[in-house]
């Protein structure tokens, strides 16, 4: 008949457990070296938050792509509407993604104050396809035909090509000349070989390019490549319905198998790491720092 465990070895047992647990190597969390809110986005809410103060304000679309964001400028009494017909304050903001001029004189006609956040990578680019089309360029602009950035670059515009995908190259017609430009928060590797497919479809075509992909987008694809390449999953934090975000999530998968978008921390599950030692995040250019805070510290908390 056996004996019944000792005391000493129940202890030597739950010793040898203890070990084990306490020498199983933590979960790394990675963040990206570029990531979060550029310059153009934090001073568009900056200029928002400091006008409300002294007036009542309406923003002429989404001030950033971004929904906690609106909510507080809700919350200090910013109104948002998408049309001007629909302002009731005298004084209107156009957003960081900027507008056309036929949209402003719009506006302007109907009497109201005009404040522009347009970020200013957004106006080089705006004043690159203008210069195109000045020197005779058929204006070609890579990007989401209907985001609000590319809607303010091309409706000034008599006529005008707006692609994104190897099928649109291959329903382009020939033109003599075409002038290349970008949506700002387009990745760049996409940019390049769209216009150098471009440039092979048209051999007899001249091809002129103005890279006008943003120094923050392309810090951020750039830093978010080496990121996936080091992470066997990512978060990419931010609004569902940012162009930059998706396209950060995009490029994330194509070096890591599991790459989650979340808005916050709220959406994070925990079944997503189980036997994970490497995490990473990244966020796009309209998600703020206390979101990201938020994320990070979900993951120390519950990994």
């Amino acid at each position: 008949m056996n004996a019944s465990p000792s005391v000493e070895s129940n202890f030597a047992m739950q010793s040898a457990i203890d070990t084990v647990q306490t020498e199983r190597p933590a979960v790394t969390i990675i963040r990206a070296e570029h990531l979060g809110m550029c310059f153009g986005v934090r001073d568009a809410i900056a200029l928002a938050v400091q006008e409300s103060r002294h007036q009542p304000l309406t923003i002429l679309g989404e001030l950033v792509h971004n929904e906690s964001v609106l909510a507080d400028l809700r919350d200090r009494g910013v109104q948002i509407e998408k049309e001007a017909a629909a302002v009731k304050t005298e004084t209107v903001m156009i957003t960081a993604h900027g507008a056309s001029e036929m949209t402003l004189r719009t506006v302007r006609a109907q009497g109201l104050e005009v404040i522009e956040a347009t970020c200013p990578l957004v106006r080089h680019a705006h004043r690159a396809l203008r210069k195109l089309v000045r020197e005779n360029f058929f204006p070609v602009v890579i990007g989401v035909r209907a985001h609000v950035e590319v809607r303010g670059m091309t409706e000034d515009l008599a006529e005008f090509e707006v692609i994104l995908t190897e099928e649109d190259v291959a329903r382009m017609e020939e033109r003599p000349h075409f002038g290349v430009v970008a949506q700002t928060t387009q990745p760049v590797e996409k940019v390049r070989h769209l216009v150098e497919l471009i440039r092979r479809r048209f051999p007899r075509s001249e091809v002129e390019f103005i890279d006008t992909v943003c120094q923050p987008t392309k810090q951020r694809q750039s830093a978010a490549i080496k990121l996936a390449r080091e992470c066997e999953i990512v978060i990419v934090v931010g609004g569902l319905n940012s162009n930059n975000t998706r396209e950060l999530a995009a490029t994330c998968q194509k070096y890591c198998r599991n790459v989650y978008h979340v808005q916050g921390s709220e959406q994070l599950r925990l079944e997503w790491f189980e036997d994970v030692a490497t995490v990473g995040i990244t966020a796009g250019t309209s998600t703020p720092d206390r979101t990201i805070d938020g994320v990070e510290n979900w993951l120390r908390m519950h990994l």
